[in-house]
């Protein structure tokens, strides 16, 4: 289990990354982007996954706080998250 996994449990988003579980009321969500800064734009985003290695960000907003995604797959992660958000599957 070396990536992050995505996946949605009723109405949460499901963040799941080595031993970290990360529930995100789907209500709450407001934007999902790619973050093409370093460290994150973001400085007080939850940041999860490593840095080291990977070129890709993205970067889930709610309404009280934000999520910053390290991964070598960005436009992977981000696409899926997309659909969960919209089809639940």
């Amino acid at each position: 289990m070396l990536g992050i996994k995505l996946n949605r449990e009723g109405e949460n988003l499901i963040i799941r990354w080595q031993l970290t579980k990360i529930e995100i009321p789907v209500t709450e969500i407001t934007e999902i982007t790619l973050d093409n800064t370093y460290g994150g734009s973001d400085k007080d985003a939850i940041r999860i996954g490593t840095p080291y290695g990977t070129t890709g960000r993205v970067l889930i907003r709610t309404k009280q706080r934000a999520y910053l995604l390290f991964t070598s797959d960005a436009e992977v992660i981000k696409g899926k998250t997309e659909r969960l958000l919209n089809t639940g599957s």
